[in-house]
């Protein structure tokens, strides 16, 4: 399964321990990331100015993705979906371009949506959920 983590699903997981840090070790061993230039970005942006982890550790990080990670390109046109945030709007078309089946987000404004096209929208635990249920 093709997976697009949200920034915040992969800041948690490299900040703290718990269900996104399972998470991401889970698409990890059994799935393939999805990466973007914006999420780059933005894990960057948020791990430097509201984590304050130190750029050597924010290198490290930006480099484990970006060798962990399929990267895709800009984002494609998105068909007409009522996203508040500029910012959303840019990371679930980067997920969509990069054929991700899933975006594992915490973002409620995006977990509105539920699935936009072939792209199924879930929280982490939703995620853990689905591929944890038998026969996933």
């Amino acid at each position: 399964m093709r997976v697009y983590l949200d920034t915040n699903v992969l800041v948690a997981a490299f900040a703290t321990r718990g269900l996104c840090a399972d998470v991401f070790r889970l698409v990890l061993a059994e799935h393939e990331l999805i990466i973007s230039p914006a999420l780059i970005e933005e894990v960057t942006r948020t791990l430097t100015k509201k984590i304050h982890v130190s750029d050597q550790v924010v290198r490290e990080v930006v480099a484990f993705l970006r060798a962990a990670g399929s990267t895709v390109g800009g984002a494609p046109e998105l068909p007409p979906i009522a996203v508040r945030d500029p910012d959303d709007a840019v990371i679930l078309g980067e997920a969509l371009s990069g054929g991700a089946d899933v975006l594992v987000t915490g973002d409620r404004d995006l977990l509105v949506l539920g699935e936009v096209g072939a792209l199924r929208i879930l929280d982490p635990r939703g995620f853990w959920e689905l591929i944890r249920r038998p026969g996933a």
